[in-house]
């Protein structure tokens, strides 16, 4: 018997993919890279399916492309309980991870241009996931969307990438002008008061502090 090892978030990510149904090798890369935004561990997606094979949790069956071998991987009955169980279990806070505001937050060992330069590309990164998905939305609308059986499901995480892009992009917009206006040396920019009382207003606990993590 298999023995199952500690499984990540990256592992229940493959495993649901598969629990929708089988996938060949190509399928599953060209499926899992809709799912790198909402993953730290992107880079260990294609990893995933083997060691989840080795696991039990999914089966691998060697297949062909045209003349191209390939394998096909299916969910078997454990790895749907593992899939369940991880469904029903507490969730881990949400981390957004964005080397953008990585650099943002240490910009001051930096230039103004490169600061500006960063928020710049925020901005354009929430221009095209605005854009990717209304893509999504039109194809699923025009009836050629993948799983549309799966369509109630994938309006829900639609909004929230809709959402959150249209917060980056506010954010970005508004930063390129907050920063337009500061010294060339970051270090002397005078903080916006009106902009911290602000975030202090959309504390939804009313001052309470938040429950430690």
């Amino acid at each position: 018997m298999a023995v199952v090892r500690k499984l990540t978030t990256t592992s229940y990510a493959v495993l649901g993919l598969l629990a929708i149904g089988p996938l060949t090798t190509y399928e599953l890369a060209r499926q899992v890279g809709r799912l790198g935004d909402w993953l730290q561990s992107r880079s260990k997606l294609f990893e995933e399916p083997k060691r989840l094979a080795e696991a039990g949790l999914v089966t691998a069956t060697a297949s062909a492309t045209g003349r191209r071998p390939s394998t096909v991987y299916a969910v078997t009955e454990l790895g749907r309980s593992a899939l369940a169980a991880w469904l029903a279990a507490p969730t881990e806070p949400t981390v957004i991870a964005s080397e953008h505001l990585l650099k943002v937050f240490y910009a001051e060992h930096g230039t103004k241009a490169d600061l500006l330069a960063t928020i710049d590309g925020l901005r354009t990164w929430a221009e095209e996931e605005l854009t990717r998905n209304a893509l999504h939305a039109q194809r699923y609308l025009a009836g050629l969307g993948d799983y549309p059986d799966r369509a109630a499901i994938l309006v829900l995480t639609g909004r929230f990438n809709a959402e959150l892009a249209q917060a980056a992009l506010r954010w970005a917009e508004w930063a390129l002008t907050e920063v337009g206006g500061w010294p060339e040396d970051l270090t002397a920019a005078r903080p916006n008061r009106a902009e911290m009382e602000r975030q202090v207003r959309l504390n939804p606990t009313g001052g309470r502090s938040p429950a430690p993590r």
